[in-house]
């Protein structure tokens, strides 16, 4: 009462004031800060969670997810989950392929022996020193971690078909026999292919791990593609790739997100690495598209300018590919550190044995398979292009596809996007363009003009998907779009005319 009447109306006035601008920021609230639709794991001491992560001052102990651009930290974190539940069921709370049981296993000497060999003593100390005590408790051996490895996943025992995949082109079996045996004969062999490509990145830094991933990741789509082009098969090596980038991007991600949604009414994941992959799937798209608008036919383009436009554009997807990199594992590699707990089952020398000698059966086996598509095809009454979109996609992807839709059933989505949009990525701007240089390098007419109508339905599945994946949110609806989206391109591939040829 004692309050002078100008500072009581002021008093009103500035209470007006603040009712009109709190009514103002309910229907114009400014955007979310970027920071917000990231998600972080911070373990900070004394329960201070005020921890500043910009600029790549990141403290160690805090663990920043991107989303699902990348696709080795993501199989990488399936792996880990794998280890452990191995490491767990057998007991294994000491295992490490570095001690001292491990390096008598595969080298036949102990550190005892070595050390008596370098100071000169006696030989019959050195005959005593090698005299290795019982492994303790708990610590398991290489050997049995590698059984452990070919025998997690049920199937791996289609390996029993490796064996008849090479006698039935031997004995010049039917093509249709030849075919089915290696098909299913490469499905385990990309299965384990994956398996000694973490496991020799575990021994290495996150750059390395990182570059072998991204290099042996998709090893098999790239083996059949070269293979196809060694045979002057482009068909085949261009549907083989499109349909792969088809299979993870509606079919995988369709069915995780369809699994997840019956078990989740609703499952969130980061929208930012998302969505960085999807528009790297759109800037591949207009890569495909130079060929056919600005090399063709009624342009009075020659085929040299295709394959010009063709080669400029793949050498345009390597160099995003390798940007991509660099984001991953330089300048941004802290928004993709994932745990540091990642243990090796087998040692180095084993892991690069492993890798190079499944890489060579299924270079072996890979040649038998693309010869005999056409003899399947007519033997089943099957179109190429059918085969390479739809079928082809199986051999590399289907172990992939397996554990993507099982970590969605975890609520792991992340991880399920990491998987399917991350190899759709991988596809795009490494082993379709590599296929491109490996032709100019070979001398063979391999271009990127792709039929219009499959790079139209490219585009729009990139399109749809985009949509769906903008809120950050997924349900069963969506993943059923998807599947149906893969099925209405499976019916029209089955009725596309393997006439139309690359260049045409």
């Amino acid at each position: 009462d004692d309050a002078p009447p100008q500072d009581a109306n002021n008093n009103r006035r500035g209470g007006l004031q603040q009712y009109y601008d709190s009514a103002r920021s309910m229907t114009s609230a400014p955007a979310a800060p970027p920071n917000q639709h990231r998600r972080a794991s911070l373990i900070v001491p004394d329960g201070d969670t005020s921890v500043n992560c910009e600029k790549n001052n990141c403290p160690n102990n805090l663990s920043v997810e991107f989303g699902a651009i990348n696709r080795g930290t993501a199989y990488r974190e399936i792996r880990r989950g794998r280890k452990k539940s191995i490491l767990s069921r057998r007991g294994w709370n000491n295992y490490d392929p570095h001690s001292e049981w491990m390096l008598r296993t595969f080298s036949g000497r102990s550190r005892d022996s070595s050390a008596t060999e370098a100071t000169g003593l006696l030989q019959i100390q050195k005959s005593t020193s090698i005299d290795y005590e019982i492994p303790e408790e708990g610590s398991g051996s290489p050997r049995e971690a590698l059984i452990e490895m070919f025998t997690e996943n049920k199937i791996n025992c289609l390996f029993v078909f490796i064996p008849f995949a090479y006698w039935s082109h031997a004995a010049h079996w039917s093509d249709g026999s030849i075919f089915i045996l290696n098909f299913l004969a490469m499905v385990p062999l990309a299965s384990m292919l994956g398996v000694f490509t973490e496991e020799l990145a575990a021994h290495t830094n996150d750059v390395i791990g990182g570059l072998i991933n991204a290099t042996f990741g998709n090893a098999v789509e790239l083996v059949v593609a070269i293979q196809a082009l060694l045979a002057e098969d482009y068909r085949v090596v261009q549907a083989s790739l499109i349909g792969s980038v088809f299979s993870n991007l509606l079919l995988v991600l369709g069915m995780c997100f369809l699994m997840g949604g019956i078990k989740y009414p609703e499952q969130e994941f980061i929208a930012q690495g998302a969505v960085a992959s999807i528009s790297l799937l759109g800037f591949s798209g207009v890569a495909l598209l130079l060929p056919e608008f600005f090399g063709n036919d009624e342009q009075g383009a020659t085929q040299d300018d295709t394959a010009i436009v063709s080669r400029i554009g793949a050498l345009l997807l390597i160099i995003m590919y390798g940007l991509l990199l660099w984001f991953q594992l330089k300048s941004h590699v802290h928004l993709f550190q994932g745990d540091d707990d990642c243990v090796a089952l087998i040692p180095f020398s084993w892991a690069l044995t492993g890798l190079v000698v499944i890489t060579a059966i299924v270079t072996v086996l890979s040649e038998f398979l693309v010869a005999s598509i056409d003899g399947f095809c007519e033997e089943f009454k099957l179109g190429r292009s059918f085969v390479g979109v739809i079928l082809l996609p199986v051999v590399g992807n289907a172990v992939e596809h397996i554990s993507a839709v099982s970590v969605a059933m975890k609520n792991k989505m992340d991880l399920a996007l990491g998987v399917a949009l991350g190899s759709s990525v991988q596809i795009a701007l490494f082993v379709l363009p590599v296929t491109v240089i490996v032709g100019w390098f070979t001398g063979k007419e391999m271009t990127m003009r792709f039929p219009l109508f499959e790079v139209s339905l490219y585009l729009m599945s990139v399109f749809i998907v985009a949509i769906c994946l903008s809120n950050a949110r997924s349900n069963w609806l969506e993943g059923s779009l998807f599947v149906s989206m893969y099925a209405l391109v499976a019916v029209g591939i089955y009725f596309e005319k393997d006439a139309i040829k690359p260049h045409q």
